[in-house]
C-alpha cells in the first residue's frame, strides 16, 4: 500500500501554486467518482487525501454497530506492516472523536492528547495529526485520519495548516457523495441479483415440474403394462429412469445457479456460458453460446452485458415462442459486441416503443448507455429478433 509521490504533489516544505492545488483537487475528485465499488472508493479517498495533503500516513475508518470498524483502509503502510499491526482498531480515543463529533481535529502531537491510548508495537510512530469526519447529513459515514505532514515543523508546531484542514473538509464532502453513490450502486446490484435468482428459480421450477409430471405418467403406464406386456413395461421403466436423471440434473443446476453470479471470480464468458447451459436444459428451445475472442472487460461493462443477456434471453424464452436462441459474444477492437438472436414470432419495428416497455428494452438501453455502450434492436413479424449491445472496453 506504500505509494510514491504523484507528479503533481509539491516536495517537502514547498507551497503548491494555486493552479497546481486546483489540479490536484480536481484529480482527486475525478478519481473518487470513477469507481462504483465501495471498497475501491474507500481506497481512492484514502490515497487521494494522503497525496493531496502530502502526509506520510492516511487511514479511513467506517464504523460498525458494535464499537469497532466495519472497514479500515490505510495508505502509506506496507502490507507486511499492516499484518504485523494486528486486528482492526476499536472506536476509542482520537478515532472515536472523529466518529462521534462533527468537527475536525488538528493536533501538533497526537501522542500528547489526553485521549491518546497508545498503539500496537508494530504501529508506525506518528506525531502531527489531522482528522476529519465524513458526514451525510446527520449520519457519520466514516472518518479520515492523516499523520506526519512531510514538511519542516517548528518546535511544538503542527505541520498541518488551516488551509490543509479546509482542503480535507472539501475532500470529505465529496467523499460522502462518492461513498453514498457506491453504496446505492451495490444495493441496487444486490436487488438485481435477487430478482434474477427469483426469476431463474421460477424457470427451473417449471422445468423440473414438467419432467416430474412426465415421470409420473410414464410410471403409471409401466404399472398397467407389467402383467400383460412385460417388454413394453420394461421400456417404460427405462424411460422413467431417464426422466428421473434429467430431473436430478435440473435440481443440481438450481442449486448451482441460484448463487449470485460470480463475475468477479469467474468473468463474463464463464458466467454466461454456465447460465446458458442451464437455460438450454430447462427449456424446450435450443439455447447456444459462442465466444469469439472476448476476454476481460471493465467490471461495469461485464455486468451490463450479463444483465442485458439475461433480459433478452428471458424475453426470447418466455414470450417469443422461439425454438432456438443463439448468444454470440465477439471481440470488437478493445471492446465487445453481444448478440442474442431468436427465431420467434418477432414484432413490428414501428411499434418498438410499445414493445420496448413490455420487453424491458428501455432498461436494457439504460444499462448499455450507462457504461458508454449502445443497444440496437432488429425484428419483424414472423422473423424473430436480434438484440445487439456494443461496449467500448477499456
Amino acid at each position: 500500500m506504500s505509494r510514491s509521490r504523484p507528479a503533481h504533489a509539491p516536495g517537502p516544505g514547498e507551497t503548491p501554486s494555486p493552479s497546481a492545488g486546483l489540479a490536484a483537487v480536481s484529480t482527486a475528485l475525478l478519481a473518487m467518482s470513477r469507481h462504483l465499488e465501495v471498497g475501491d472508493v474507500l481506497k481512492t479517498i484514502t490515497a487521494s487525501a494522503r497525496e493531496l495533503l502530502d502526509a506520510e500516513y492516511a487511514a479511513l475508518g467506517v464504523p460498525d454497530d458494535h464499537g469497532g470498524f466495519a472497514q479500515f483502509v490505510v495508505d502509506g503502510v506496507s502490507d507486511e506492516q499492516w499484518r504485523a499491526i494486528g486486528p482492526l482498531p476499536r472506536q476509542h480515543g482520537i478515532l472515536a472523536a472523529m466518529l462521534h463529533e462533527e468537527k475536525a481535529e488538528r493536533l501538533a502531537d497526537v501522542r500528547k492528547d489526553p485521549r491518546f491510548e497508545g498503539w500496537p508495537s508494530a504501529h508506525p510512530d506518528m506525531s502531527d495529526f489531522l482528522g476529519m469526519p465524513i458526514r451525510d447529513g446527520e449520519e457519520t459515514l466514516g472518518a479520515l485520519f492523516l499523520a506526519n505532514k512531510r514538511c519542516p515543523k517548528p518546535d511544538g508546531g503542527c505541520g498541518f495548516t488551516e488551509d490543509d484542514e479546509e482542503l480535507l473538509r472539501l475532500l470529505a464532502q465529496h467523499a460522502a457523495i462518492a461513498l453514498t453513490n457506491a453504496r446505492l450502486y451495490e444495493r441496487s446490484r444486490e436487488l438485481t441479483i435477487a430478482e434474477e435468482r427469483s426469476r431463474l428459480a421460477h424457470e427451473l421450477h417449471d422445468a423440473v415440474s414438467q419432467k416430474l409430471f412426465s415421470l409420473r405418467l410414464t410410471a403409471q403406464a409401466a404399472a398397467t403394462l407389467v402383467d400383460r406386456d412385460p417388454v413394453r413395461a420394461k421400456g417404460e421403466l427405462q424411460q422413467v429412469a431417464a426422466l428421473a436423471a434429467e430431473a436430478a440434473d435440473e435440481l443440481r443446476a438450481a442449486v448451482v445457479e441460484l448463487r449470485p453470479a460470480a463475475l468477479e471470480e469467474d468473468g463474463l464468458v464463464h458466467t454466461l456460458r454456465t447460465q446458458i447451459q442451464v437455460l438450454d436444459r430447462a427449456h424446450a428451445a435450443r439455447v447456444t453460446f459462442d465466444n469469439q475472442g472476448v476476454r476481460a472487460l471493465p467490471p461495469a461493462q461485464e455486468e451490463a452485458l450479463l444483465r442485458v443477456a439475461q433480459e433478452a434471453l428471458h424475453n426470447a424464452l418466455r414470450h417469443s415462442g422461439a425454438g432456438r436462441v443463439d448468444v454470440v459474444l465477439e471481440r470488437s477492437g478493445q471492446g465487445a459486441v453481444l448478440r442474442i438472436t431468436d427465431n420467434g414470432r418477432g414484432f413490428e419495428p414501428s411499434r418498438v416503443r410499445r414493445a420496448g416497455r413490455h420487453l424491458g428494452l428501455v432498461s436494457m438501453r439504460h444499462r448499455a448507455s450507462g457504461v458508454g455502450g449502445r443497444l440496437t434492436v432488429q425484428s419483424a413479424p414472423g422473423e424473430g429478433a436480434t438484440i445487439k449491445m456494443e461496449v467500448p472496453g477499456g
